[in-house]
């Protein structure tokens, strides 16, 4: 009894957590406005898939996924490549005031992002980035919180297949490219996966830089879509195929995330 009690327990919250995707995936496919008085609104009688269609023929639709694409696919590399980079600079190498430096990034972190926006709203406006996707991509090159991962990580590694590669004659890069990062590619996926998810899902940052419609990103580009259709089902159309590349980026990186540090496939 106490294991079926369990098992009802947790279909029951599994159920709650899957309720608004559910809600989001099966109201796309209703063409008539949602009735708030109807609990199951959501609900299709019969299914259709006139909003896709309707999303698709409306060519600013595109362009906003295309935006999107954009300012989270470069900053997702560079932010791969250069946390990578930073974070073994500050886990292997010594230099002075390297704990100050990194401690001191650290701190920035408790600085809320809210107070910057003006800032660097200036700025981009002195530097005529407002409408340009420089605003977005720039201050997302690399990752402070990236760096911290990639650092507590190759931490754990042991320092002898550096010493080990230095007797051989390798250099800091090669060691970097041959030895480092194969061995960070758990760690490197999973912050390109956070670094995806949190560009693409971006609502605040792009809803200041860019005022034309045609440079808003698919977020941006949702919350107009709300005030000018107003249909449900336009609605949650545009909300699940802006969750379908979150969904399989997740899904291709998932099995980095458990994997360790295979030690003895070190070649």
């Amino acid at each position: 009894m106490k294991k079926f009690f369990t098992y009802i327990l947790l279909f029951i919250l599994t159920f709650s957590f899957l309720l608004p995707f559910l809600i989001m995936v099966l109201g796309s496919f209703k063409e008539v406005e949602y009735v708030l008085l109807d609990p199951f609104f959501w609900i299709p009688n019969d299914p259709s898939i006139a909003n896709y269609t309707y999303i698709f023929r409306d060519g600013i639709f595109l362009r906003w996924i295309l935006n999107s694409v954009i300012i989270t696919i470069i900053p997702v590399f560079s932010q791969m490549f250069l946390c990578a980079v930073l974070g073994y600079i500050f886990a292997k190498k010594k230099f002075p005031g390297r704990e100050a430096i990194f401690w001191t990034f650290m701190a920035v972190i408790m600085i809320p992002q809210q107070l910057l926006i003006i800032p660097k709203y200036i700025m981009f406006a002195q530097f005529g980035w407002i409408n340009k996707y420089w605003a977005l991509i720039v201050p997302e090159l690399w990752g402070i919180m990236g760096v911290f991962l990639i650092r507590q990580y190759l931490q754990g590694i042991p320092n002898d297949f550096e010493e080990a590669a230095y007797i051989d004659g390798a250099n800091d890069i090669q060691i970097f490219f041959k030895i480092i990062l194969p061995l960070s590619i758990p760690v490197v996926a999973t912050v390109g996966t956070f670094s995806f998810i949190s560009n693409w899902n971006d609502l605040f940052q792009p809803l200041i830089y860019m005022t034309e419609e045609k440079m808003f990103p698919v977020t941006v580009g949702l919350a107009s879509l709300l005030g000018k259709e107003g249909n449900f089902g336009v609605e949650m159309t545009g909300s699940t195929l802006s969750f379908i590349p979150t969904f399989l980026i997740f899904l291709f990186f998932q099995r980095y995330f458990t994997e360790g540090i295979q030690m003895s496939g070190l070649k």
